[in-house]
């Protein structure tokens, strides 16, 4: 099973970005997504944004993951 999760991107480098993750900072790259700015949602896999969010749907999918791995 993949995972995918939410982050806020708080500085960008070149195709490389700091994304906060659920309260921890992680190195991200953003070539797939070039057009990110900071202050945007993406969804993160594998060290990768794979693609752009809206706040309200971050949020959401943050809870729902935070929820799963209550249960887990």
């Amino acid at each position: 099973m993949c995972l995918g999760v939410v982050g806020r991107i708080d500085e960008i480098d070149g195709e490389m970005a700091t994304a906060e993750i659920m309260g921890v900072r992680r190195r991200i790259s953003i070539v797939l997504v070039p057009e990110t700015k900071i202050g945007d949602y993406v969804m993160i896999h594998a060290g990768f944004a794979i693609n752009q969010m809206d706040e309200k749907d971050a949020r959401e999918t943050e809870e729902m993951i935070m929820e799963v791995l209550k249960y887990s």
